[in-house]
């Protein structure tokens, strides 16, 4: 249960990929069909193009927040055990992830058909998300245990009412959930270019990946409800016990007093049933036992991956294209855990203290193509592909996708004066998603976005940016099927989740030049 709570990581709170973040400046936000301009935010975008821009130092800062949630919209009938939940199947779960700064910096030397880039930025991750009530899928488990145990105290109460014994009668469960998960990796990329003709360049790079996340989880005041009282485990057992050596006691007693010795008594067969059931019990409160105080664990992860990036860019007449190439990160993430071992739950492995676990950054290749309509009009369009199957993910995830993530981006910008620049676009993303990958741990869903900003000269050597970024994202349903836990005894039935989530993100920039 413990890896039901963790395996929520933190939201990715910028655009792009499942693990990749592709807005790494304002320019981006503001226009996110980057990949065939030529700007310094080309540095990440476009690192090639950034060789046709004058001789000089450039070095560009920017500023970003974010903020995002995830819903999960989850149905299961042990839903209706809960306390909190007013007899309703269905529960909403939200997640709220804030990222308040997100920085990054370009810079860029050219001198004569050299081009020396340096970019840092957050690739992956950049912030935390918290769900203040936990998440469905562990709730689920507190809800077996209830109907474990409901069924449990009605086979006993209906054996042991002759006997003048009772035991507590189990309705439903209450417990407090929480889950906080916060995922930076943080990205240093140099490189690079160089023109080889007056129309065409190339470039050449290396990224470092620094990953480094926490999570936290409680399961708190786990309780199984006798009504209107709760009971902690230990004490539903302790109530299991008195009523089990009333009725021993009892059933002893008639037979004694139907001329039986004490002897002859404790030998019958209703009384070695008895004997039997508690022994059976017994064991049962020892499984359940983990539990009885709720989880409480953190586990903090660090891992690092160096990957090429290879960069071209070809001019003609009113048109310029570009293409990248990032190769796939191998990361490996080391736990620092209190987890010292596995649990029967098999995916709480994923926590073990001392293990790594393996997120790597897919490859990406980006297209992109820039026209220049009128010589202060410019139409951008751009086309991701992250090679997700390719990556090697915790269990393998990655195989359970249909394959790679599409990106398709459009967008346009104006020079309304030598000194003022507007613009916009927008961003289609499409995953390959099945039923099998996605879960409420970890989710993603298809979206558009669309983004808009302005760019103001200061002088001729400072320019500011401001920048608004909106992304919608569709609702993805999906069946959840039943399991069945053997070595807990439990069995949840099937359910219904359905998943979305919002992202909004503004940003601001200054770019100088020397």
């Amino acid at each position: 249960m413990v890896s039901l709570l963790l395996t929520a990581p933190a939201a990715t709170a910028l655009a792009g990929g499942i693990l990749t973040n592709t807005n790494q400046s304002v320019a981006f936000l503001r226009n996110p069909a980057r990949d065939g301009a030529i700007g310094l935010d080309g540095v990440y975008s476009n690192p090639a193009g950034v060789a046709f821009m004058d001789d000089g130092l450039h070095l560009a800062f920017n500023w970003q927040y974010a903020h995002q949630t995830r819903t999960i919209t989850s149905t299961n009938n042990l839903f209706t055990l809960g306390a909190k939940n007013g007899g309703q199947a269905t529960k909403e779960f939200e997640g709220v992830a804030d990222a308040p700064i997100i920085p990054s910096l370009q810079a860029a030397y050219n001198k004569g058909p050299w081009s020396f880039q340096f970019n840092f930025s957050v690739p992956g991750g950049g912030g935390k998300c918290e769900f203040d009530k936990g998440i469905g899928s562990f709730e689920t488990y507190v809800g077996a245990i209830a109907q474990r145990l409901i069924g449990t105290s009605q086979q006993l109460n209906a054996s042991l009412a002759p006997l003048g014994a009772s035991v507590p009668n189990v309705t439903g469960y209450d417990v407090d959930g929480y889950m906080k998960g916060k995922q930076y990796y943080f990205g240093v990329q140099l490189g690079a270019a160089r023109k080889i003709t007056d129309n065409l360049s190339v470039y050449a790079g290396l990224r470092l990946l620094y990953g480094t996340a926490s999570y936290e989880a409680r399961l708190n005041n786990i309780r199984v409800m006798d009504g209107a009282d709760g009971l902690t485990l230990p004490q539903y057992f302790e109530g299991v016990t008195a009523g089990l050596t009333k009725a021993y006691a009892n059933a002893v007693a008639s037979y004694m007093a139907a001329g039986l010795t004490q002897e002859q008594a404790v030998q019958q067969p209703a009384v070695k049933q008895l004997e039997a059931t508690g022994q059976q019990l017994n064991a049962s409160a020892e499984t359940l036992a983990p539990y009885s105080n709720g989880v409480n664990l953190k586990s903090d992860q660090t891992g690092w991956g160096i990957a090429p990036v290879l960069g071209v860019d070809y001019k003609i007449g009113n048109f310029n294209f570009a293409a990248k190439y990032e190769f796939k990160t191998r990361m490996r993430m080391k736990n620092d855990s209190d987890l010292k071992e596995a649990s029967v739950i098999s995916a709480t492995k994923k926590f073990v203290n001392g293990t790594s676990v393996p997120e790597d950054s897919p490859a990406l290749l980006a297209l992109g193509a820039q026209w220049s309509v009128l010589d202060n009009v410019r139409v951008n369009l751009g086309y991701h592909h992250f090679y997700d199957t390719s990556a090697h993910w915790y269990e393998h995830s990655e195989r359970l996708l249909d394959g790679g993530t599409n990106e398709y981006l459009a967008g346009v910008e104006w020079d309304i004066t030598d000194r003022l620049t507007v613009s916009g676009g927008g961003q289609l993303t499409r995953y390959q998603l099945t039923d099998q990958y996605m879960n409420d741990m970890s989710f993603v869903v298809n979206s558009y976005t669309f983004g808009l900003g302005l760019e103001y000269k200061l002088t001729d050597r400072v320019k500011l940016a401001a920048a608004y970024f909106q992304t919608n994202y569709e609702d993805y349903d999906m069946d959840t099927p039943a399991q069945s836990m053997e070595a807990l005894g439990l069995n949840i039935p099937a359910g219904k989740n359905s998943f979305t989530r919002t992202n909004r993100v503004l940003g601001l920039s200054c770019e100088l030049t020397f």
